[in-house]
């Protein structure tokens, strides 16, 4: 099944770079030879090998008439944030972190802004609750902000030293 749905997908891809390639560099379709044009109908009906196809490809793009720009990956920037409530210093509140466990990839800046009305830090735990220097943010007045990036995988636990019943998770996959 899955050779039959590549023989279908690979034609369906290429014309459709073809397509693309000809309406963007207005190449007129006279240009192009009958038995190019048809390659990928044929393909895909088992009338010519895929060897045949890649050549008919290989021929539109020697010739110029199908023109493949290479193109650098563009960087992904990659940024999340986490808000510090307001009312989030009252134990009495439901105050929490949003989110209380965020979910990142690795290479991912997590930026740690503070809406409360007062002081807040964001202090990195170990697994038996210890403050580790990992990511520690000096004492957050009303509006700033504090950011880390994460380039290791895994769980990693915080919390606000001057509020020790408000914690948070990152995980970074």
């Amino acid at each position: 099944m899955k050779a039959k749905s590549a023989k279908i997908v690979i034609p369906v891809l290429v014309f459709s770079i073809i397509m693309v390639s000809l309406s963007a560099n207005a190449a007129d379709a006279q240009s192009i030879p009958e038995w190019v044009k048809n390659n990928a109908l044929w393909y895909g009906q088992g009338l010519i090998s895929e060897i045949e196809f890649l050549d008919a490809i290989k021929f539109l793009i020697e010739n110029d008439i199908l023109i493949v720009e290479m193109q650098e990956p563009q960087p992904v920037i990659k940024h999340a944030s986490v808000i510090i409530p307001n009312g989030n210093s009252e134990i009495s509140k439901a105050g929490f972190y949003s989110p209380l466990n965020l979910q990142i990839q690795v290479g991912t800046t997590v930026s740690w802004v503070n809406e409360d009305s007062v002081l807040h830090n964001v202090q990195s735990l170990d697994e038996k609750g210890k403050v580790v220097d990992w990511f520690n943010s000096p004492p957050l007045d009303t509006g700033d902000v504090y950011e880390f990036t994460f380039e290791e995988p895994g769980v990693y636990h915080y919390y606000c030293s001057f509020h020790p019943w408000r914690v948070g998770t990152v995980t970074v996959e």
